[in-house]
């Protein structure tokens, strides 16, 4: 069977969408080798050489139109090469489906990360609200079949948007294959050396943006100064609130206890920084990693953290108790005075860590690359065979 994919993501975004993309894209390459897979690409891109299996193709606009207006070849002309192609299903792996779709023989399913635009449209552009809201629910109404990542996504799908629960599947994702393999004490003492690293260190890892609740780790930091001497690496970037952020660090003197990894020349300068086998190092030699966000589609990083046998601190909302399961220290997110506490008992109890490393290996287990790419297989294999909504 010829399988295509949305893979703008893959190809141009090095952060969440573009993990679940190239993962998900690896995984079905690794574990159906009888299919062919096609990536179709609207713009060339060095970040994310195709996946080294000879039935993984990528597929460019071709042409200097499409090449010149390749956003609408994306959206709308890449039916034409679909049909070309004799694709027989088509996965929009970030929201999206080509407009049209539905009226040609290529049968469809779309990915639906999370509607966080939805429930915080104050944190977008009323432009960038308007035209997700056009394009995913078009998707979701369209498509023959809907993939949603946790199970609170497939809710808001059901309540904001009216979809069948019959139409929506929920297929976890796994994450990169480099967490989860030990680090050797070499290479950590390399990086350690190479980013400037202290000897401990808690870990967050996120964009800096209201949502994800930077600013109640650092006060939680504030509380537990005299008690824990231990700083906060920061991995990430963000705007307005970044900045609300550094201006609470520098009123409180908290700059030699938060640590903007990101900021630091030697990070900049780095093109291998972004590789997952960097990140799974960093997790290896963190105490705790703190990710007390308010809402997310799935919050891989937490499962990042489990596999890398890391203690996680996490929200005791949204999807996070699905990726955290029973391994992880759940707070609220509106209480730094929680996220003060779990700070401080992790670090103080031996048995809680080993338990909780334990605890994180063995639920992680449940999100192997194999299980969900298995799970994504069985609805390509309904969608085909028929068995649609």
């Amino acid at each position: 069977m010829n399988i295509g994919f949305d893979a703008k993501r893959a190809f141009h975004n090095q952060t969440g969408l573009g993990n679940y993309s190239r993962t998900l894209i690896e995984g079905l390459a690794q574990y159906y080798p009888e299919h062919e897979y096609f990536l179709f690409n609207p713009k060339p891109s060095r970040s994310y050489p195709k996946a080294d299996y000879a039935h993984v193709h990528e597929v460019l606009p071709q042409g200097l139109l499409n090449r010149k207006l390749s956003s609408i070849w994306r959206s709308n002309w890449v039916k034409k090469d679909l049909q070309r192609l004799s694709i027989k299903l088509y996965h929009g792996l970030s929201h999206e489906i080509p407009v049209g779709i539905q009226n040609t023989e290529v049968h469809s399913i779309v990915t639906i990360h999370d509607l966080i635009f939805e429930r915080y449209p104050e944190q977008f552009s009323k432009i960038d609200v308007q035209v997700y809201r056009k394009k995913f629910r078009y998707a979701c109404t369209h498509s023959d079949r809907i993939i949603a990542i946790s199970k609170q996504t497939k809710s808001d799908i059901v309540s904001l948007y009216g979809i069948a629960e019959e139409k929506i599947e929920t297929c976890y994702q796994s994450c990169h294959p480099a967490f989860g393999k030990p680090i050797s004490e070499d290479e950590q003492r390399l990086l350690r050396k190479k980013y400037d690293l202290p000897a401990k260190f808690f870990l967050y890892v996120g964009s800096i943006i209201e949502r994800k609740n930077l600013l109640n780790i650092c006060k939680a930091v504030k509380a537990l100064k005299e008690k824990v001497d231990i700083p906060l690496v920061v991995i990430g970037n963000g705007r307005e609130y970044k900045q609300i952020v550094q201006d609470y660090v520098k009123s409180n003197n908290l700059e030699d206890r938060v640590i903007f990894l990101s900021d630091r020349e030697a990070v900049k300068r780095d093109p291998d920084f972004q590789r997952p086998e960097i990140f799974a190092a960093i997790y290896n030699m963190a105490t705790t990693m703190i990710y007390p966000s308010y809402f997310e589609g799935f919050g891989i990083p937490v499962l990042e953290a489990l596999w890398s046998r890391l203690p996680v601190i996490t929200s005791n909302v949204s999807c996070l108790p699905e990726t955290g399961g029973d391994a992880a220290y759940y707070v609220s997110p509106d209480s730094s005075e929680e996220i003060a506490t779990g700070i401080l008992r992790i670090h103080n109890d031996d048995t809680l860590r080993a338990e909780m490393k334990e605890k994180g290996l063995v639920h992680a287990r449940n999100f192997t690359l194999d299980n969900c790419t298995n799970s994504v297989m069985e609805v390509y294999k309904k969608v085909v065979n028929g068995r649609t909504v």
